[in-house]
């Protein structure tokens, strides 16, 4: 996906040597004078495409590709701190209580998860989005479907006290998805006056057009076709917010017939919520309010209490304390010294390091700009309500009173060696002398400062403050956001930097810092070219600590087997698989530990039988013979150190060996302690044979490791008397999977124990005891219905463990991908679980797929060619389908058109197979999940 930025001009040399280019795109207005919204919008396309280098038409280009146009490129009076990048690349302080944000983080950083899922989300017809760059819309709520249009635009309901300062739709209340009209900064008695005939929501800034609405947007702004370009080179001035919005909907306010034409929907954001960042007033409110947002204390994890909640201090050496007379307090890539007296309502940016003895007074704010190659500054005072006046009043007289200060020469520029202490308190105190203080060096605009500053001065000296606040940040570890960041950014930053690993973490640190703290360190090692053992020993403390802690639960309760059949009885154990529907990775610790998982499978039977099964039964030789039906192997145990050897790289018997031991046959494990195993099974009454059976192919997608397992945990269960329930069988399991280093989560064993369709939910903690909610199965069972859900052995096999390890790691790290994707997978299992509770198969087909989509972002190795080759061949027939598990191979849960297309694509997988082993596998719901019979 494309980002297409306007920005200010000094900027765009910048932007290409500092990013990603195949990803963004920069430009700016033409000077030749202002466009508009509208003008902007077709200059930033165009001058994109010219660029590009096609052959293709540009209305052909257009349509391609899904495109992210950014304007960012205004002049920034009102936030002159950040206007020589534009206020979308303005810093912003990592949320207390969120994880996975870069310590560095932009407004632009924050923006893009929205854009990004709105464009995924959307038609393939609407392919541009075109958003401003000073605001931010925070959604609680996953996107609801996005419909076709030509245009597509977002709102959020509001007050009309509120609604009054920004752009309207309204919208019949019968029909709340089409606009009727669009009036701009109505007052709040306009909006009441219309309320009873109209709905209303305020216009975001979020707009998705179609290239037909981006042709006419181009015509207005005085587009040549025939020249394929600009009247007098250039776009005309035009507005899409007072000229093209009111004259969209179905009772426009302005008639242009091209534009009355066009299809308009309306997609209200649930649960959003809405921050201007266009002042500098905005800029600290907006992030207090962000910072402030969530109030749970079990949600947040940085503990620092300020002293008013409206103080920021980023990429800054701060000396001096803030006190609760501070309010309304920004410092950013500055250093204040020890002799600094702060008050109120400051905005203090660029301040190199110092000696001074500086005192600003309430509303004062500081911005020295780095200009030019060698070692010139701007001193910038200016006003922090009204930022055109650089000294409150004090220029009165003077011949520039009534004249745009933007435009005239007030701000002095002197040499780093001239400037001090003095000098900024005089320019602070009296600004009127600043024709007499920059006789040397001259003197700059407000417009002139944007064209001349040194950004890779000014970002050097940021990088710099940055590097020494990592260190502060790691130490002062129990109160400030780094083991919340995105780690892996932070690594790369040390790394970048040449910083030495933070001091150690005391031991008595909590579990999680622990496992954060040993996973980052490995990955700064590994960045910095290290040595890979010391990474790898690191790696493996955080992999360590966490098998530790899960299976040193089991170990606080210790098991004491009694012998509970017959002796001719057999134990027979058999469980369904499962097939997950939505949320899958999200009950994988350490993420569910930390967040809580949500999942939605149900349990299936295979051929009309369950698949995974066990058979116990006594023996009169005091051992454990251990036999796998499928694998035609077996083993025998006669030691207790034979038994310890569950984790044994490819043992077929891991296992029941690992089973045996939470079951109480293993020391550790057990509450009664024996010399030997032979006189453990001898007070016991009797030896142990066990034998299973394992109907699938390893590697199937379909949880069959861990069921196994809890089969084997649930069978000896009944047959040693041990008093488990359901649920504690499968949270022995997820100890089970940590004693054999495979990883995993919860779904696997609960989608098995338990029968049906259900959603399965765990709150954050060490102990996971998943809730299970469980939704209607008629969909599934139905033969109208179920006739056209189709299960598909792929003959591909993939598996999970290495997978498993990699994004482990990127959980361990709080990546910022991961924890993305992992969250809207949460909120979409809810969203998957309430269109079965619906009934509507559509939804549930269009939610599994969307699964699918998601699976793909969080391990691009999920869908590898030969999968992808299935799915082209039978596209034109279904509404979606996923491949079940970790991805990659084994089974294809495929939803199709109806039951002819059901029968198509029978048709076209049988007759032409993927290999010798793909085939159609007869599926049915399993109301009851694991049995225990016995003869």
């Amino acid at each position: 996906m494309k980002k297409l930025l306007t920005v200010p001009p000094h900027f765009i040399d910048f932007g290409n040597r500092h990013f990603d280019n195949e990803t963004y795109y920069f430009t700016s207005d033409p000077k030749e004078g202002k466009i508009g919204s509208g003008g902007g919008t077709a200059n930033l396309v165009y001058e994109a495409w010219k660029n590009s280098g096609t052959d293709q038409d540009i209305w052909k280009w257009l349509a391609s590709e899904k495109r992210l146009m950014i304007h960012a490129g205004g002049q920034s009076r009102r936030l002159p701190a950040y206007a020589s990048v534009g206020k979308v690349l303005a810093p912003i302080p990592v949320f207390r209580w969120k994880r996975g944000q870069k310590i560095n983080q932009t407004l632009l950083d924050l923006q893009l998860p929205l854009y990004e899922e709105i464009l995924a989300k959307a038609p393939p017809s609407l392919s541009s989005m075109v958003v401003s760059g000073d605001a931010l819309t925070r959604c609680e709520k996953p996107l609801p479907a996005i419909p076709e249009a030509d245009i597509v635009f977002f709102g959020l309901w509001e007050q009309p006290e509120i609604a009054s300062n920004h752009g309207v739709f309204f919208t019949r209340r019968q029909t709340p998805g089409k606009l009727e009209f669009m009036l701009q900064k109505p007052s709040s008695e306009k909006i009441q006056e219309l309320q009873p005939d109209y709905l209303f929501l305020i216009d975001i800034g979020v707009w998705l057009l179609s290239p037909k609405a981006m042709q006419i947007i181009f015509e207005n702004s005085g587009w040549q076709q025939n020249e394929a370009g600009f009247k007098n080179g250039v776009p005309s001035f035009y507005d899409m917010y007072s000229n093209f919005g009111p004259a969209l909907g179905s009772n426009p306010t302005i008639i242009n017939e091209a534009i009355n034409q066009l299809s308009v929907a309306i997609v209200p954001l649930q649960q959003a919520d809405f921050y201007h960042f266009g002042t500098s007033a905005e800029l600290i409110s907006s992030s207090s309010k962000l910072q402030n947002l969530v109030k749970n204390q079990q949600e947040i994890w940085q503990n620092k209490i300020k002293p008013t909640p409206d103080i920021f201090t980023q990429n800054a050496c701060t000396e001096i304390p803030l006190t609760a007379a501070n309010s309304e307090v920004w410092i950013e890539n500055s250093h204040i010294g020890p002799n600094w007296v702060l008050h109120n309502k400051h905005l203090i940016t660029g301040v190199p390091k110092n000696d001074w003895n500086i005192q600003l007074s309430a509303g004062t704010c500081l911005d020295i700009i780095p200009i030019g190659y060698q070692d010139e500054y701007c001193v910038r005072v200016y006003e922090f309500n009204n930022p055109q006046l650089p000294d409150r009043g004090e220029m009165a007289g003077t011949a520039y009173t009534d004249g745009d200060w933007f435009e005239q020469p007030v701000h002095p520029v002197f040499h780093q060696k001239d400037i001090c202490g003095s000098l900024v308190q005089l320019l602070v105190d009296h600004p009127n002398n600043f024709k007499e203080l920059a006789q040397k060096t001259g003197l700059l605009s407000a417009a002139e400062i944007g064209e001349k500053v040194n950004l890779d001065r000014q970002f050097a000296q940021r990088k710099t403050f940055l590097s020494q606040n990592l260190y502060g940040l790691a130490k002062n570890w129990k109160r400030s956001v780094f083991y919340q960041s995105d780690l892996k950014h932070t690594a790369e930053l040390f790394a970048n930097a040449g910083l030495d690993l933070p001091e150690a973490l005391p031991e008595t640190a909590p579990l999680i810092t622990q496992l954060h703290d040993n996973m980052f360190r490995s990955e700064v090692i590994v960045r910095k070219g290290g040595s890979s053992e010391a990474a790898a020993v690191y790696e493996g403390n955080s992999f360590g600590l966490l098998r530790k802690s899960i299976i040193d639960v089991a170990k606080e309760s210790l098991q004491q087997p009694v012998l509970n059949v017959l002796s001719d009885q057999i134990v027979w154990g058999r469980s369904p698989v499962r097939l997950d529907l939505a949320g899958g990775w999200t009950d994988t610790p350490p993420y569910c530990l930390i967040n809580g998982g949500k999942v939605v499978n149900m349990a299936v039977e295979l051929n009309g039988q369950p698949p995974l099964q066990v058979f116990i039964k006594p023996s009169e030789t005091f051992a454990i013979s251990l036999r796998s039906i499928d694998l035609g192997v077996k083993e025998e145990v006669f030691t207790y150190e034979e038994l310890a050897q569950y984790n044994t790289i490819g043992s077929a018997f891991s296992i029941p060996k690992a089973a045996l031991a939470l079951a109480g046959f293993l020391p550790d494990y057990a509450a009664n302690k024996y010399k030997t195993l032979e006189e453990q099974l001898k007070d016991f009454g009797a030896g142990i044979e066990i034998s299973l059976l394992a109907a699938i192919p390893k590697g199937s997608g379909l949880g069959t490791s861990s069921i196994l397992a809890s089969t084997v945990l649930g069978a000896l269960n009944d047959f040693c008397q041990l008093n488990w329930d359901k649920h504690t069988i499968s949270s022995r399991t997820l100890v089970l999977e940590q004693m054999l280093t495979t990883g995993g989560g919860w779904q696997d064993q609960l989608g098995g124990v338990f029968g049906g369709v259900k959603l399965l939910e765990s709150q954050p903690g060490i102990f996971q005891q998943p809730t299970v909610h469980w939704a209607p199965d008629h969909m599934f069972t139905d033969a109208g219905h179920a006739s056209s859900i189709l299960l598909y052995y792929t003959g591909i096999t993939r598996v999970a463990k290495s997978i498993l390890a990699e994004i482990v790691k990127g959980m361990f790290l709080n990546g910022n991908e991961y924890q993305a994707i992992l969250e809207e997978m949460r909120y979409h299992a809810v969203n998957t679980y309430e269109s079965i509770q619906q009934g509507n198969l559509q939804k549930v087909a269009e939610a599994v797929g969307y699964s699918w989509i998601l699976n793909n972002r969080l391990d691009k190795g999920t869908n590898p060619p030969e999968t992808q080759a299935i799915i082209d061949r039978i596209k034109d027939y279904i509404i979606g389908c996923k491949l079940l598990g970790a991805g990659g191979g084994g089974y294809m849960y495929i939803f199709a058109k109806d039951v002819t297309a059901a029968a198509k694509v029978r048709e076209i997988l049988t007759n032409n197979p993927l290999n010798s082993r793909a085939r159609f596998v007869d599926w049915k719901v399993s109301a009851d999940g694991f049995k225990v019979t016995r003869s």
